[in-house]
């Protein structure tokens, strides 16, 4: 009997910690999310076609799953609400407030992602984004109800009259009501514990930041949000033309490095098509 006993304890501890993508008391995972591919031209970051080993960028968001909370970093380029009906693998168009226009071939829809692992807007408890642009906050209304943590340069941009032509304000309006955490740190440890760390890299907007995932098993990295958008940016030093300070982004770029070399983390570039794709998606998991 206190075999079975024991047998019966160890499956309902099991079953605890397992169902529904939770994790251990002290394990954090990193889900890589899929937003498709964005048809890209390289010449708006300096550089040519020859230069560049895929024209074509991604669109990915991550979900950090830590003991103390759930944190979403980014929310995909085309919200669940406007997709093109089972349009996974389809061309679909999105029109900028400045008329421009912008072709993306569809992943899987975020909520459908989040599904895969035991996860639903509901559950996720703390939102950030690398920062306001369209391919980073499309699904942000669906976490209202999250802890938003941004600093005040982003966040009064994104609510004042005129954003700028990639951001979507219709995207992530309600966001206005949310509560909010205003971060004036260089370095913010979102849960105080050295393993979630929002840094500061403006240029590229002005509250633009980057995230360090500390994980037991592959090592901390850091997501680069739009500090980069094609690897070789970063090997041949050039600059996006678009970008709200370029020489500001220069200066984040040298930080950024640096913080790099002191955490010993791996730099995660989310618009290289190349290295997404090699990555291991959701529903499996990096620890």
């Amino acid at each position: 009997m206190k075999i079975i006993k024991s047998l019966l304890i160890f499956f309902i501890y099991f079953c605890v910690n397992n169902v529904s993508g939770q994790t251990s008391d002290s394990e954090i995972r990193l889900y890589v999310l899929d937003g498709g591919i964005l048809q890209s031209d390289p010449s708006r970051y300096e550089l040519s076609d020859e230069e560049v080993a895929s024209r074509e960028l991604s669109i990915s968001a991550y979900l950090i799953v830590h003991p103390q909370g759930v944190l979403l970093f980014d929310s995909l380029g085309i919200a669940d609400s406007e997709r093109i009906p089972n349009g996974t693998g389809q061309l679909q168009t999105i029109v900028r407030p400045d008329t421009q226009l912008r072709h993306v071939t569809l992943g899987e829809s975020l909520q459908n992602q989040l599904q895969s692992i035991g996860y639903t807007p509901e559950d996720v408890t703390h939102l950030a984004f690398s920062h306001l642009h369209w391919d980073h906050t499309a699904n942000a209304n669906l976490f209202s109800d999250a802890i938003w943590l941004v600093r005040p340069d982003e966040r009064s941009l994104m609510f004042s009259e005129n954003p700028g032509g990639s951001a979507r304000p219709g995207m992530y309006n309600q966001l206005v009501e949310s509560d909010t955490r205003l971060i004036q740190e260089e370095e913010y440890d979102v849960f105080e514990d050295g393993n979630l760390i929002l840094k500061a890299a403006p240029g590229h907007s002005p509250g633009h930041q980057v995230l360090l995932v500390r994980l037991e098993n592959t090592g901390p990295i850091v997501l680069s949000g739009d500090l980069y958008h094609y690897r070789e940016e970063r090997t041949r030093g050039r600059l996006p033309l678009g970008d709200m300070d370029r020489e500001q982004t220069r200066q984040s770029r040298v930080e950024v490095e640096s913080f790099l070399e002191r955490q010993g983390a791996e730099l995660w570039i989310q618009h290289d098509l190349i290295s997404h794709r090699e990555r291991n998606w959701a529903p499996a998991y990096y620890d």
